[in-house]
């Protein structure tokens, strides 16, 4: 039986969209508000889907205690209440859009997942706008 399961968490972090190719026009043209060089913040909310078979001896997926510490140790740690540009490593030259900071999570729990559990991510910027990758 493939099922999923799902583990939501939140962060809040900084961030400026500014492409360092671009003249300063273009960027306030292309990101407008998002490239203000002060940056500006978001409380992101995060969902994280792993799917797989059910395992017979314990019934579950994953054990939900060990993805909820694995979210906390490797993405709540690394970015809430961080200036993604400044502090964080993966967007030292990678714009921390949603679609770039979803894509960086998913890879990041990936790599501490067994290979028979597939992997989905959702991020949410606002509340209204979201992003997800393998969901």
């Amino acid at each position: 039986m493939r099922i999923s399961v799902i583990r939501k968490a939140h962060f809040n972090a900084a961030h400026r969209l500014y492409n360092p190719n671009w003249s300063d026009e273009k960027n306030a043209e292309v990101f407008g508000l998002c490239n203000n060089p002060f940056f500006h913040g978001h409380n992101y909310e995060l969902e994280v889907k792993v799917s797989g078979e059910v395992d017979p001896d314990t019934g579950y997926v994953i054990d939900m205690k060990i993805l909820s510490d694995l979210i906390k140790a490797e993405i709540e740690n690394r970015f809430d209440h961080k200036n993604l540009n400044l502090q964080v490593e993966e967007f030292k030259n990678l714009i921390p859009t949603a679609e770039h900071i979803c894509w960086v999570i998913w890879g990041i729990l990936r790599s501490k997942l067994p290979d028979n559990l597939d992997l989905g991510i959702r991020l949410y910027e606002t509340p209204r706008n979201y992003v997800e990758y393998g969901f």
